[in-house]
């Protein structure tokens, strides 16, 4: 009798639920979207969870994404931190501290299928939301901050799509583009604390998530390497299509509807 290759044992014996296949889908999901947010900020999670979510469910994508992206991106925190307005971030986390709960209910309490729908229609509409250019030109108000914040928290705790309400509210507006970056990178990293710590507590971020991660996570930190590398060679209008592009198959890829074509 033929002992099983290690592989296989590792799946049986902690990831009885998963498949090869969905664990190398996963991996190149993650890969695409690392590909995306490495060359051009953004896009990540609305290409990695209807693609993750399609093999695995939606509580398991939007986990993986927080625990792979914060992971990857903890060394851009310290330059972050350093850099940012901080009144203003922790200004827009007082919103997430609202959002993020209420979104991590979503997340655990709505059935798996009806969150991919969710998942894919949001995430097609957030991607004619990119793609208008639409920004918020004035300067940053308390309530704005604090309701973008909370807007942002609702989609974050949901299925970590917290970026594009935050940055159509801070790139457009009058903070310096360095403050603005750095902002970013502040406002994610304290974000997935807050994120980690609502999935713990409603049992969404689990050992089974973890191990996933282990795979998931080298495939992301691939496209965050080339993708980063690759930022200069075409232009940025071109870079930003191409995403366009990625988020938009992504969100019909991972429709339900075509669940038997990838069976």
């Amino acid at each position: 009798m033929t002992s099983p290759d290690p592989f296989s044992a590792f799946l049986a014996t902690w990831l009885p639920g998963h498949s090869a296949g969905e664990l190398v889908f996963v991996f190149f999901a993650a890969m695409i979207a690392g590909l995306a947010r490495g060359f051009s900020g953004f896009g990540g999670a609305l290409i990695f969870v209807p693609l993750a979510s399609a093999v695995t469910s939606p509580a398991i994508a939007s986990a993986l994404l927080l625990v792979i992206d914060g992971v990857m991106t903890l060394g851009m925190v310290p330059e972050g931190w350093r850099k940012a307005n901080r009144r203003e971030v922790f200004t827009m986390l007082a919103g997430a501290l609202v959002g993020v709960p209420a979104g991590t209910a979503v997340l655990s309490l709505l059935p798996s299928i009806t969150l991919r729908w969710i998942i894919s229609i949001v995430v097609l509409g957030l991607l004619v939301f990119l793609m208008s250019g639409w920004r918020y030109h004035g300067r940053p108000k308390t309530y704005l901050t604090v309701g973008v914040g909370a807007l942002a928290g609702l989609f974050g705790g949901a299925a970590q799509m917290s970026g594009p309400p935050i940055v159509a509210y801070w790139l457009g507006g009058a903070i310096e583009r360095n403050v603005v970056r750095a902002n970013l990178v502040l406002y994610f990293a304290l974000g997935t604390i807050i994120s980690a710590t609502s999935y713990i507590v409603t049992g969404i971020l689990t050992l089974e998530v973890l191990l996933i991660a282990l795979v998931a996570g080298p495939g992301y930190g691939i496209g965050l390497t080339f993708g980063s590398r690759m930022f200069g060679i075409a232009s940025e209008t071109t870079f930003r299509r191409i995403c366009f592009m990625l988020i938009g198959a992504a969100a019909i890829i991972g429709l339900p509807l075509l669940d038997g074509l990838r069976s």
